[in-house]
């Protein structure tokens, strides 16, 4: 009986253990899923700024190019000009050397628009046949002197194709340096953007790492305590089996001593019980 008792006691003391083992594993499950969402969480925003960071490279590699081959056609419109500005200063100077050596004094220019003016006259206006003579005589003189100051005028012709090709140039040159003062800042910016995703996803990295461990932790500590409840466990069962043994035992001795308790009564002719028939009966059976 004590025995038994020490069993029934040993097993109330393993079942309250099994139930604490059980809460702390409830606990501890719940705290390690809740890391391992946070772990998770950390790896989804992650992905989605790594995707963002990847988009915005592209953007900006785009017009880094973009900046980078505008410069190069400033850089190439920017050496047309030098070249023209430069060849203009040199028609200049030969302009000058010309005018010195010959006294040009006649702009060859206004010479030959007189000449168009006064050609044209000729031909659409109605006149005296001296004064038309009078006027192809000036013309001719015109000419003449046309043709002395053409070297002159060849040079400011020159001078002056250039001076126009050289504002077009820098007009085209003043383009390209606004696209490029405006594409480089928004690559600035994109580029300032990633910066700032890249600190983000290293921020998350070191929480996705830290969730990360205190999932393998709690998920040690669960794997260590399911050991011990199992062996709680294991240890309950085998009691209980020895405990029920030991009742079965008990019951079949109490049965048996009933028993001849009643086989004692039969042999002196006492009368029996109820309960005394029932266990006889069920003895035989």
């Amino acid at each position: 009986m004590q025995k038994e008792n020490e069993l029934f006691s040993r097993l109330n003391e393993i079942k309250k253990e099994i139930n604490a083992l059980k809460n702390k594993l409830n606990e501890i499950d719940k705290e390690k899923e809740s890391w391992f969402g946070k772990k998770e969480g950390c790896s989804k925003k992650i992905r989605g700024l790594i995707i963002s960071v990847r988009e915005k490279r592209g953007k900006r590699d785009k017009l880094t190019k973009k900046v980078r081959d505008d410069k190069e056609k400033r850089n190439a419109l920017n050496e047309k000009i030098k070249n023209s500005i430069s060849e203009i200063k040199r028609l200049n100077q030969e302009k000058n050397s010309l005018i010195k050596k010959h006294g040009f004094k006649e702009d060859p220019f206004r010479i030959k628009g007189e000449i168009d003016r006064l050609e044209l006259k000729i031909e659409t206006e109605a006149m005296p046949f001296d004064k038309e003579q009078k006027i192809t005589k000036q013309v001719k003189e015109l000419k003449r002197r046309f043709d002395e100051s053409k070297i002159l005028g060849d040079i400011l012709e020159k001078g002056g194709s250039l001076g126009k090709e050289a504002y077009n140039l820098k007009s085209e040159a003043e383009i390209l340096h606004e696209s490029i003062q405006e594409n480089a800042k928004q690559s600035q910016a994109i580029h300032e953007g990633i910066i700032a995703d890249s600190g983000e996803i290293d921020k998350l990295k070191l929480s996705e790492e830290e969730s990360f461990s205190k999932f393998l932790e709690l998920k040690k500590s669960f794997s260590e305590i399911n050991s011990v409840l199992k062996e709680k466990l294991g240890e309950y069962s085998s009691l209980s089996s020895e405990m029920q043994k030991m009742r079965d035992e008990n019951e079949e001795k109490l049965i048996r001593d009933k028993e001849e308790f009643i086989r004692e009564k039969i042999k002196k002719g006492q009368k029996l019980t109820t309960e005394d028939l029932w266990i006889f009966q069920n003895q035989k059976k």
